[in-house]
């Protein structure tokens, strides 16, 4: 059995590729900081017949990724998933949420990358990372978060140049807004309820999914 990986696998889009990916045949490694949300993933795929296990962890901590990469045997698809985001006026943006975008959407790829990146090689394997389309352009009210995605951008393009030569493959995900927890403690999206879901997001990388450097979905 291959299997997955997923960052931020206790909700939102996180949740919907662990089942998506269970479904495809699967074992699942449920990776997040709330055990009750990793949990409520796990059961989801174990009722539909899928194997499952969680790890609490923290993706900002060296240590704990460290740990984790020790504990875990085979890992044939990483997804970096996990992110956050604060948007509203340059003026406005706040030393706390620029460093917590920084450190979970930028340093939390790379440390997690860090220390799985010798299973992938192991099982000739891929490594999605979940980008945004915040990591194409600019926006308005959005600059500390497309800075952290442009970085995570920058990242992923050159572990593709490093890794060329090798049959590891590292796909960059880009996609706009989704319906999902994500905009919870935000007045930023009206009306989450417009945007597409997560389980139509997690269908259509899925189906794009074969090692391609590139996948954009901007609907």
């Amino acid at each position: 059995m291959n299997y997955a990986l997923i960052t931020g696998a206790g909700s939102g889009l996180g949740k919907a590729l662990a089942i998506q990916y269970s479904n495809q045949g699967y074992g699942i490694i449920l990776i997040g900081r709330r055990q009750e949300k990793l949990e409520e993933t796990k059961s989801i795929i174990q009722q539909s017949g899928g194997t499952a296990e969680t790890y609490v962890c923290d993706i900002t901590s060296w240590d704990q990724l460290e740990a984790l990469a020790n504990q875990i045997n085979q890992v044939d698809v990483l997804i970096n998933n996990a992110g956050i985001g604060y948007f509203g006026s340059f003026e406005e943006l706040e030393k706390e949420q620029i460093d917590t975008m920084l450190n979970v959407n930028v340093a939390g790829p790379i440390y997690t990358t860090k220390h799985l990146m010798p299973h992938i090689q192991k099982r000739n394997g891929r490594i999605l990372n979940i980008i945004s389309t915040a990591g194409l352009r600019g926006k308005v009210h959005e600059s500390g978060y497309c800075a952290s995605k442009f970085a995570q951008r920058g990242f992923t393009e050159s572990l593709q140049k490093e890794y060329e030569e090798q049959n590891v493959h590292i796909t960059a995900v880009y996609m706009g807004g989704m319906n999902t927890p994500f905009w919870e403690d935000s007045n930023y999206i009206s009306d989450p309820s417009i945007l597409p879901s997560p389980n139509t997001i997690a269908e259509q990388i899925i189906k794009q999914d074969d090692g391609r450097k590139e996948i954009i979905i901007e609907k």
